[in-house]
């Protein structure tokens, strides 16, 4: 069947790219479209062409599976130079989305009509590239400089009544797409008019800022390793305001290779891939049908109840949010409707959308309005006897084959699970605060959760718009076991010399969001203190954590108390270091008879990266995770870890798995065991591999 099918409507060619699922922008498609380009230009009965695409969209851009072999010819930007050098007027017809390249054919083409739900954009800037095929250049002389560096740096598309306004669609369809772009083409023709090419047009300069792309630049932030491709795409649009469109069109080619093989882009590719490759489970193939979701209920109306209640609600599904006490279910409600009327008032959704969607919450004080829910969530505190307690009520009422969920971030989802008769039905859902916000979903696979409970969690979270990641049962699952060997080597550098901003501003330098102190004190420093004290630690961890604990007996809890690790103002996020903290460090170790030192950022950020990576290696090595990629999906989306590094396991491996093993061996010597290479690092360092050569069904 053909990528590329040419119809003819009278003296009208119907140019329709078909092929499944996004009509990716593959070889075929390319050359199939010149073919066709060439043959239609040199035909005199064809009058005007119409190019859309089938199905669900109009071209979401490249073939993600040419990614990294190479060009191939035909090359996007000569197609789409045929086909704005045709001689007769050719029109774009827009539906669904219209990314990439996609959206660059339709720039191409001499006029455009969409269908009111279409969006366009050009997001190459969010896997480190920019627009390749004329983009760049094209789009400033279209919608001016100003507009076109926001959709570029930002790699955001907009919707088609905003493309509308801004003069890059000519009309919005009102019927059938593809009919009414017939017979736009043939009022062209009707009318003698023209093709209207981009490549001919200078870009409008009146009213622009003479420092608009300095201040663009300046916008980007303090990490310029991990802008390369957002600093490009300005550079490429103030190129197309000084040089003449072929000349310029050879920067944005020049611009564009220099990103491709950049580390930034290699980081990005591997986030891109890794989040798709996550939704595969080995042992769950297609022939596992997921249980159908039509209702939820959530247990708890607490910061996240209320998140877990939204993220469902924004997707349309009624949700059922039960408490146990009147004042907690209006508090709970009433920061729902806080947070919906803030989004409208912010432009972030319409009045009318916020109100349907508040409207999709229903709140309870009966457990027993849940027995009749396709899912239910418990997000109740962090206690076991508590949460055993729960299920075991929710096993007596909720109906046969509802799935029944625990947002626990430590426990053990097998234990909880045993506390019902129908272990199968249960499994974590572990939701990221604020879970209306974040975007992953650690889904937690219980020795007994069945493979279709499993299957609907991970279909749940694309409806969501979460990314899921399968962990299997341990404390604190993926993330938060790993994040436990960062938070107690943070301790460990706070008590050989370095001071909580020091290691803080270590790691944000490099390129972390936030630095574990400050992240504790956002969190709630009480959070794991509450945790440590129903666990046995062993006196190594005790002196590990002996300031922090320190610290939340005192009621410093972080931001929510003003007080920390950091000092806050009132109603100000903004962290001060606090001498006295740094005191309590220099008196217990010296109680502790450790030796103090400068601790310079490389090595502080070494040593952090290097825990996660090590406790990463464990997970893999015990099953917990399938993936290395997987565990940076966890980290790039649940933990603030830099995309454009790619990740903890990918940031290893780009050091060089021999290298990373040589440089812990060393710490090992000077800090103990903590530093001891897990079994699969140092087997894979020795075979020269990166944890990526993994696959997910290997063992050790």
């Amino acid at each position: 069947m053909a990528v590329v099918d040419v119809k003819r409507r009278g003296d009208i060619a119907l140019v329709t790219l078909d092929h499944p699922p996004v009509n990716a922008l593959s070889q075929a498609v390319r050359s199939g479209l010149e073919d066709a380009v060439k043959t239609l230009g040199a035909d005199p009965a064809v009058k005007a062409v119409v190019i859309t695409g089938a199905g669900r969209c109009f071209s979401a851009g490249a073939d993600i599976t040419e990614f990294g072999g190479g060009p191939r010819k035909p090359p996007l930007y000569q197609v789409i130079h045929d086909i704005e050098a045709l001689q007769k007027p050719v029109v774009a017809a827009m539906h669904g989305t219209s990314l990439g390249g996609g959206f660059e054919v339709a720039l191409g083409c001499h006029y455009r009509i969409a269908d009111t739900k279409a969006k366009m954009g050009l997001p190459e800037v969010k896997i480190g590239l920019i627009p390749g095929a004329g983009g760049t250049q094209r789009l400033p002389r279209a919608i001016g400089v100003t507009a076109a560096l926001d959709m570029i740096v930002s790699g955001n598309p907009i919707d088609a009544e905003t493309a509308r306004r801004a003069g890059l669609v000519d009309r919005i369809a009102k019927g059938d797409l593809v009919e009414d772009a017939l017979a736009y083409a043939r009022e062209l023709v009707a009318s003698g008019a023209k093709p209207r090419r981009l490549s001919e047009k200078p870009v409008p300069m009146a009213g622009v800022a003479q420092d608009v792309f300095e201040k663009k630049r300046s916008s980007l932030g303090r990490h310029p390793s991990g802008k390369v491709a957002p600093n490009a795409c300005i550079d490429a649009v103030e190129a197309a305001t000084k040089l003449p469109f072929m000349e310029g069109m050879k920067h944005e080619l020049e611009l564009f290779m220099r990103c491709y093989a950049s580390p930034e882009a290699r980081a990005l590719w591997h986030v891109f891939f890794a989040e798709r490759a996550a939704a595969v489970i080995p042992d769950i193939g297609n022939d596992v049908k997921a249980r159908k979701i039509e209702t939820v209920g959530v247990l708890g109306a607490g910061t996240m109840g209320q998140g877990i209640a939204m993220s469902f609600a924004n997707a349309g599904f009624p949700v059922t949010i039960v408490e146990n006490a009147q004042e907690a279910l209006d508090r709970g409600i009433a920061k729902m409707r806080e947070t919906y009327e803030s989004a409208a008032a912010r432009g972030r959704m319409t009045p009318d959308e916020a109100k349907a969607r508040f409207a999709r919450l229903a709140p309870s004080l009966s457990l027993t309005d849940l027995k009749d829910k396709d899912l239910v969530i418990e997000a109740v505190f962090e206690n076991m006897k508590i949460k055993k307690e729960i299920f075991g009520k929710l096993d007596a009422l909720a109906k046969k084959g509802a799935i029944l969920a625990t947002n626990t971030s430590t426990l053990d989802v097998d234990e909880i699970a045993l506390a019902t008769t129908r272990p199968g039905d249960v499994l974590g859902m572990h939701f990221f605060s604020p879970a209306n916000i974040m975007r992953l979903l650690e889904v937690v696979r219980g020795a007994k959760s069945e493979k279709d409970v499993i299957a609907t969690a991970m279909s749940l979270a694309k409806r969501i718009g979460k990314v899921a990641v399968l962990a299997g049962v341990c404390d604190g699952f993926i993330g938060n076991r790993m994040v436990a060997a960062y938070g107690a080597e943070a301790q460990a550098l706070a008590l050989e010399g370095a001071t909580p901003s020091q290691v803080d501003k270590a790691v944000t330098d490099w390129g972390l969001a936030m630095g574990p102190f400050a992240m504790s004190d956002l969190a709630g420093i009480d959070v794991g203190w509450r945790i440590r004290q129903e666990r046995p630690l062993t006196n190594e961890q005790k002196m590990r954590y002996a300031v922090n604990d320190k610290i939340a007996e005192l009621g410093r809890f972080g931001q929510k108390t003003g007080r920390g690790f950091y000092l806050y103002a009132k109603g100000e996020r903004t962290p001060k270091p606090d001498p006295e903290v740094e005191a309590m460090y220099a008196e217990e170790a010296k109680r502790q008879g450790i030796a103090r030192r400068a601790i310079g950022p490389e090595e502080i950020v070494e040593r952090l990266l290097f825990q996660l990576a090590n406790t990463g290696a464990q997970l893999l090595d015990e099953g917990i995770a399938l993936r290395a990629s997987d565990i940076d999906t966890v980290y790039v989306n649940g933990y603030g870890f830099p995309a454009w590094r790619g990740g903890p396991m990918w940031s290893v491996d780009e050091i060089g798995l021999k290298t990373a093993v040589d440089k812990m061996q060393a710490y090992e010597k000077m800090h103990g065991p903590r530093f001891t290479p897990a079994k699969l690092l140092a087997r894979l360092a020795r075979e020269g591999k990166r944890f990526n050569d993994r696959k997910s069904n290997e063992g050790k």
